[in-house]
């Protein structure tokens, strides 16, 4: 739970920045992958994730633009064009209305009750969760993935050392 809105600020943009490296790697083909029949396709995760800024910062109260959940493009740069306007319209937003003080007021959020900052940290999460699942669709159509918090095993050959298993 984050009690100030620089600390929040800070990692909101880590975030970010790694999440479009994960994105920028897609490509069009890439995006029908899924890892069952049931299962959502890389491309609908990766949409989910640019309309989610939207949808929870909407249910937050900060009247945000949203993005409708489908159809989900067919172009990847579609999907890190609207991302990227959504993460810098939620940053944006949250700067202006919220304060460190207001992080600790309570909000209605899908039936329960959160702080303010409570819901900053949940954005944030749901974020990493989807994009551990867009890394391993991303493996499993053969595309390369970047580190995220460290190297990924295609890097460390690049870094001239041995992969570790």
């Amino acid at each position: 739970m984050y009690s100030k809105i620089s600390d929040f600020i800070s990692d909101f943009d880590q975030e970010i920045a790694i999440t479009l490296k994960v994105l920028n790697t897609l490509t069009d083909k890439s995006l029908n992958q899924k890892v069952s029949d049931k299962g959502r396709s890389l491309g609908k995760i990766a949409w989910h994730i640019a309309g989610a800024f939207g949808e929870i910062g909407s249910t937050a109260q900060l009247q945000l633009d949203r993005i409708d959940d489908s159809p989900v493009p067919e172009s990847a740069e579609t999907i890190v064009d609207a991302y990227t306007k959504s993460a810098a319209s939620l940053k944006e937003v949250v700067l202006k209305k919220w304060d460190d003080e207001s992080l600790n007021e309570k909000i209605n959020m899908y039936g329960e009750t959160w702080s303010k900052g409570q819901t900053l940290s949940a954005l944030l999460v749901h974020q990493i969760h989807h994009r551990g699942q867009i890394t391993v669709l991303m493996r499993q159509v053969g595309l390369k993935v970047p580190g995220v918090y460290g190297p990924s095993f295609e890097e460390w050959d690049k870094m001239g050392m041995t992969p570790q298993e």
